[in-house]
């Protein structure tokens, strides 16, 4: 297939970049890196390079400032959401001026579209809102991107929750604090934590390619989530460090405000009800052995 990435350079578009060039794909990436080439992949910086005869079978919409890279100042969230909308009405455009629509569009997205608090509550596709900066943040980045369902184009949704791999994501920011025994739960530890493993993230893109009656919003976590005081246990044990440190929620706000808040107080039990019923396997189930495959 022909596949055209944006955020092709990040955690998981690295990833994927790599799984996709296995499977012989042909594969063009936006992005800023000038001159970018790498084996089968070819880089550009402006969709304007490409022809309107050009033919996609796949386009994934990635790009994106990272969510929990700093602060939340008024400016950073101008950031965060400008660089997501940008681009995807950017794509939006290219389709129209197309020639030969994709067939599909994959546009990422979070679990942070079901917003802040926490309970034992199962959170499914079809779970609301709310008006915390991450929900209206990931709402108005699907609405842009369900711009392409009017264009005739397949159009799939990855609600993604916390990625586990050994590149990035979360697990670079916490492993070092974890492997000189200085992690520890975060507040009362029982926010959940709907992870997923980076491979199956992969796999869950590759059965939206294959599977043409899947559509829509999609949660990309693994079917057991698991609380924070059981994943810093779970992880404690992988490294075989203690994890009898603990960060109060007083702190979190002080040092973080809304991002530590919505980010690490917060969390949602949320389960992969579409895609698994659309018969995708997953082949990390539990936190175990998901983290005992990444360290």
């Amino acid at each position: 297939m022909n596949i055209l990435i944006t955020g092709g350079t990040g955690f998981i578009g690295t990833a994927l970049c790599a799984h996709l060039s296995e499977e012989n794909h042909s594969i063009i990436i936006k992005t800023r890196q000038a001159g970018f080439s790498n084996g089968k992949i070819k880089g550009i910086n402006d969709l304007n390079q490409l022809s309107v005869d050009e033919k996609f079978d796949v386009v994934i919409n990635l790009a994106g400032e990272p969510i929990a890279n700093k602060r939340w100042s008024k400016k950073q969230r101008i950031k965060i959401v400008e660089s997501r909308l940008s681009t995807t009405e950017e794509l939006i455009v290219f389709f129209k001026r197309l020639t030969h629509k994709p067939n599909l569009f994959i546009s990422g997205s979070a679990i942070g579209y079901y917003g802040v608090g926490s309970s034992n509550d199962v959170v499914d596709e079809d779970s609301s809102a709310d008006d915390s900066f991450s929900s209206t943040l990931c709402a108005s980045w699907e609405e842009s991107a369900l711009q392409a369902q009017s264009l005739g184009i397949r159009t799939c949704l990855l609600r993604t929750g916390i990625v586990l791999g050994n590149n990035g994501g979360a697990l670079k920011k916490m492993l070092p604090a974890f492997k000189l025994g200085l992690g520890g739960k975060l507040g009362t530890g029982k926010q959940w934590m709907s992870w997923i493993h980076i491979k199956d993230l992969i796999s869950i893109i590759d059965f939206c390619i294959n599977d043409e009656n899947v559509t829509g919003a999609i949660n990309c976590t693994a079917p057991h989530p698991v609380t924070n005081a059981k994943f810093t246990e779970a992880l404690g044990k992988s490294l075989n460090r203690p994890t009898r440190l603990h960060m109060p929620a007083v702190i979190i706000k002080l040092l973080m405000g809304d991002m530590g808040e919505e980010l690490l107080l917060a969390g949602k039990k949320v389960l992969p009800i579409k895609i698994e019923k659309a018969g995708f396997q997953f082949n990390y189930k539990d936190i175990d052995s998901a983290l005992s495959d990444v360290l």
